[in-house]
């Protein structure tokens, strides 16, 4: 049987269009009945099948041990997918642990209930998208972090920005939330959501009840967390109006958020309409992760640290981020001790890739810089440990020089298939170029027609930047091939890994 995806997008789009319209004009009886046939629809039903099997953790079963092959059961599966008669399975609890030492839950659904709650998901995310927060930027399409760091540099870096910043947290975000109020205000099948909040969750051949929270690892989790938390922002606007002069500024990522304000007694203020929004919803501030700071002292956010160095904002990677980053190499080195050295590599570039990706938005030369020579050292400890009884001159020519440079980590190989020689260079984090990020429009709305046009071209804009900060990343590593070539010519040869 063959689909035709462009069309299923085009018919599920199209609905969710219609559905943010009659969101707009407020014809929220229209939007019920929209959102009722989206999702008895069957062309979401094979997106929904198509989003979970795909999905990182699509080879991940619940409590039934089930996992779905879409290749010779897709028609049986697409005709499961039924209201009526649906049962939801409790889910399957692990644990992650976090940096400061403590363990997240993770609640892992059966596939037919992930499938079911991507259905739901795609009828609920253009209500999500048009009454959500302006400057909410977690969990949302076409937004990223990256998104609500240029808007915190937008509203501190100028010499005439408020100097004060409410950093806060909220306690359990996902397990806490008010199953009372979920169902009174969230516009979706009330019977299927009830279902999944009451789900339960096995631990140790154990059924536990949920009473509260949604299940943090569920598909339509992360949407019902913003709908509780949307309305902060325009709450916050209303009891703190800008034409008073008092800067307050709102950011939020999921279920961090920043928010400025000329004077600490403003943001005391601001504070308890924050506790009085949550109070509502079940949810409370952690007091730990909750302080009020001056923009001269600095603080964290999103593994960024914003400060003002006389008088000038820079936005750097946190000294936590470098540790983990360090951490993360090291593991990477000690866990490969035995193995190729090709191998190694490529495990390594797939993380220096992501990290130098996330940071090259900001102030990060100098840290790309630090990290390169960490790991140069780590390397060169590496390569001590496999050849105990060689020279350092021995080790340089075997691991530095096979690509042509002297201080590049880098292996050779030979194609089985082709019968070529391939050359694998560790990447070089000082060789990322520093490109600023444009930033989404606030307003634009992913499920607006008129908003369409930008965001094709805001899509386009990015890719071309990504591209052309490849093409000089590739000259900087030519020109440094180049410098190695002469520092030969001239027998200068650069310091050895000790």
């Amino acid at each position: 049987m063959k689909i035709d995806w462009k069309i299923l997008h085009h018919k599920v789009e199209k609905l969710q269009q219609r559905i943010a319209k009659a969101i707009v004009e407020r014809k929220f009886n229209k939007a019920k009945k929209l959102i009722w046939l989206l999702t008895n629809s069957l062309y979401a039903k094979a997106l929904a099948i198509i989003k979970v099997v795909t999905n990182k953790g699509g080879k991940t079963a619940g409590v039934d041990g089930v996992t779905w092959n879409i290749k010779d059961d897709f028609e049986k599966i697409l005709k499961s997918l039924k209201r009526r008669g649906y049962k939801t399975k409790p889910l399957r609890r692990i644990y992650i642990p976090k940096r400061n030492g403590k363990k997240r839950p993770l609640s892992i659904p059966t596939m037919k209930d992930r499938a079911m709650q991507a259905l739901h998901s795609f009828g609920l995310q253009p209500v999500a998208e048009t009454l959500g927060d302006l400057n909410s930027y977690g969990f949302r399409m076409y937004r990223s972090c990256q998104d609500a760091i240029k808007q915190i540099f937008v509203c501190l870096a100028r010499k005439v920005s408020p100097q004060w910043i409410l950093e806060a947290d909220i306690k359990s975000c996902f397990d806490k939330i008010d199953h009372k109020w979920l169902n009174d205000n969230v516009l979706m099948d009330k019977v299927m959501l009830r279902k999944w909040l009451k789900a339960g969750y096995i631990e140790n051949q154990k059924l536990f009840s949920t009473k509260e929270g949604t299940p943090q690892g569920g598909i339509i989790s992360p949407t019902l967390m913003n709908i509780t938390l949307d309305g902060m922002e325009k709450v916050i606007k209303y009891h703190f109006p800008t034409w008073k002069w008092q800067c307050v500024n709102f950011i939020r990522y999921a279920d961090d958020f920043v928010i400025t304000a000329k004077t600490p007694q403003i943001l005391d203020k601001v504070k308890f309409v924050v506790k009085n929004f949550l109070k509502e919803r079940g949810l409370t501030l952690s007091k730990e992760k909750t302080k009020i700071v001056h923009i001269s002292n600095g603080f964290d956010f999103l593994s960024h640290n914003i400060r003002k160095y006389k008088g000038k904002l820079l936005i750097k990677p946190s000294k936590n981020a470098i540790k983990e980053a360090k951490y993360k190499l090291s593991k990477i080195v000690q866990s490969n001790l035995g193995a190729k050295s090709d191998i190694m590599i490529a495990k390594l570039n797939n993380f220096l890739r992501g990290w130098g990706n996330y940071h090259r938005h900001n102030v990060a030369q100098e840290i790309f810089s630090s990290i390169d020579y960490y790991l140069w050292r780590l390397l060169g400890r590496w390569c001590k440990r496999r050849h105990q009884n060689k020279s350092w001159k021995w080790i340089r020519e075997k691991y530095f020089t096979a690509s042509g440079e002297n201080c590049t980590f880098s292996a050779l190989t030979t194609d089985k298939k082709k019968g070529k020689l391939l050359i694998h260079k560790l990447r070089r984090l000082a060789y990322v170029p520093i490109i600023r990020h444009t930033k989404i429009r606030s307003d634009a709305n992913p499920f607006d027609k008129a908003d369409k046009e930008y965001l094709e071209k805001f899509k386009e804009k990015k890719k071309k930047k990504f591209a052309k900060s490849q093409q000089k990343q590739k000259i900087l590593t030519n020109f440094a091939d180049i410098e190695k070539q002469l520092l030969k010519l001239w027998k200068l040869q650069p310091a050895t890994p000790r």
